[in-house]
């Protein structure tokens, strides 16, 4: 009696709802620094975000370097720093809703390593719009905003597309994750995309008009942050991309066509 052949192992399919390992990495790291943060004496406190959030001021040439605790070190580190520390739980909580639609998306595609590439650039573009801005500002700036605007930014290079995130087909994530995305030029001729651009800007542009507390007082919301991380996500996406684009696609592109979006 012949038995019949063994049939392959299906491919493990991943939920959609399931987070990628690099995302819960960082939310954990949020978490781990906002415990910290939060379990220090108000002195240490304050001497905390000095140190580590983002200040317009401490680029003042006519300040001496020492002005602000962390001396030299801190105008390079802060640029990145600031995004890990967040006023209180509401704040914290704002960027982790956010986070785990976009960012979910944006991890499974990159990779761990990518990932965590891509919040650090897009966080040192949200402070560098800040600083343009706010030059002369001596207020710190705190918050993981920029860096979740710029997730996604580059989510929406991708989650549209037939087959992803947010085409309502299949309920894959791997496979949602590695479609290949569209051009910048396309991304920017797609009415979702479009819509999704103007609700976006419109909300942040309202909500800048409003304050978000930090710590015992009240700051101005660093909307040209958001803006800032946001822009940097949607034209960086292809640097940190691993997956390869259609031939058809990098044609366009290179010709200065566009195909239509399917």
């Amino acid at each position: 009696m012949v038995s019949p052949p063994e049939l392959p192992p299906e491919p493990r399919r991943e939920p959609i709802l399931t987070l990628p390992g690099a995302l819960t990495a960082y939310i954990g790291l949020l978490a781990i620094v906002h415990v910290v943060w939060s379990a220090l004496p108000p002195d240490l406190e304050y001497w905390t975000i000095e140190t580590f959030g983002f200040i317009p001021k401490r680029y003042d040439p006519s300040l001496l370097t020492a002005t602000f605790p962390g001396g030299g070190g801190a105008k390079v580190w802060t640029f990145v720093t600031y995004s890990l520390l967040h006023a209180n739980l509401s704040h914290i909580g704002f960027n982790v809703l956010w986070l785990l639609p976009f960012g979910s998306a944006v991890a499974r595609r990159f990779g761990a390593f990518r990932f965590f590439l891509f919040m650090a650039v897009t966080a040192v573009a949200g402070a560098a719009a800040h600083l343009v801005t706010h030059e002369h500002s001596i207020a710190p700036m705190i918050g993981a905003s920029a860096s979740v605007s710029g997730a996604m930014a580059a989510a929406i290079r991708f989650a549209f597309v037939r087959g992803s995130f947010l085409s309502f087909r299949g309920n894959d994530a791997d496979a949602a994750a590695q479609v290949p995305a569209l051009s910048l030029m396309r991304a920017l001729q797609n009415p979702r995309v479009l819509a999704f651009l103007a609700i976006w800007f419109g909300i942040n542009i309202i909500f800048g008009m409003g304050s978000v507390a930090v710590g015992a007082e009240s700051g101005s919301v660093a909307w040209q942050a958001h803006i800032g991380g946001f822009m940097a996500g949607l034209v960086l996406f292809s640097l940190f991309d691993p997956v390869p684009r259609p031939p058809r696609d990098a044609a366009s592109a290179s010709s200065g066509g566009a195909d239509r979006v399917p």
